[in-house]
């Protein structure tokens, strides 16, 4: 199952949120070595406390949780213009309350080759994608744009999205960083179904949306880190 967990229902899900956290610093700090903020056996940084929202992955009693990935809309603070600004130029097109930032996506590969094992990891972040872009549509969100390492490209490009690349840049970590982003509209949803031979909606909201989108004179202008 696909949930969106808004920023009102984080304290309501305290066993996905610890479980992604959990997630996160296996992915981020253990296996790829990113210079990221690690207490104990979570990771989480300040962004994590400015009203971000989560697609979490898992399984059918919430005791599992699969894959997940923050979404932050971009009129306000974000990795994307705070820290990888590089990889776009101060891009100002890529700012706006419509347009949101997809970060920390990853994948619990253990447990998706358990509960799914004729899955491999690219199918488990192809899923995710179309995932994504059918809850960007019920938000109202019209582009997801993302940071990422050249190998990702291959995904997007499975999962039937076309990226719209902004740039890259070094000095990020071992590899170059690049910055690319994707219109969000039926037709990019029925294009990636096709692609991954999906025929129903992967996401299904649990619970009405709150607003999305702020206005950004109320968010917290202080950059994080």
């Amino acid at each position: 199952m696909f949930t969106l967990i808004q920023p009102h229902e984080t304290a309501s899900n305290t066993h996905l949120m610890r479980a992604m956290f959990r997630l996160r610093k296996r992915v981020f700090y253990d296996r790829l070595n990113w210079a990221v903020q690690v207490s104990g056996d979570e990771e989480r940084d300040g962004y994590d406390d400015l009203g971000a929202s989560y697609l979490v992955w898992h399984s059918g009693d919430r005791s599992r949780l699969y894959g997940a990935v923050r979404l932050m809309p971009t009129d306000g603070p974000t990795l994307l213009h705070d820290v990888f600004w590089a990889t776009h130029g101060r891009n100002a097109d890529l700012i706006g309350n419509d347009i949101w930032e997809g970060t920390r996506m990853c994948l619990d590969e253990e447990l998706l080759a358990q509960d799914f094992s004729k899955m491999d990891a690219g199918r488990g972040f192809s899923l995710m994608l179309l995932a994504l872009c059918e809850a960007a549509l019920a938000l109202g969100i019209s582009r997801l744009v993302s940071n990422f390492e050249p190998m990702m490209s291959r995904v997007y490009r499975r999962a039937g999205v076309r990226m719209q690349m902004h740039g890259s840049a070094d000095g990020y970590g071992r590899r170059p960083v690049c910055c690319a982003s994707f219109a969000v509209s039926r037709q990019v949803r029925h294009s990636m179904r096709q692609a991954l031979s999906i025929a129903g909606p992967l996401f299904r909201p649990s619970v009405p949306f709150m607003p999305p989108c702020q206005p950004a004179a109320t968010r917290v202008p202080a950059m994080l880190h």
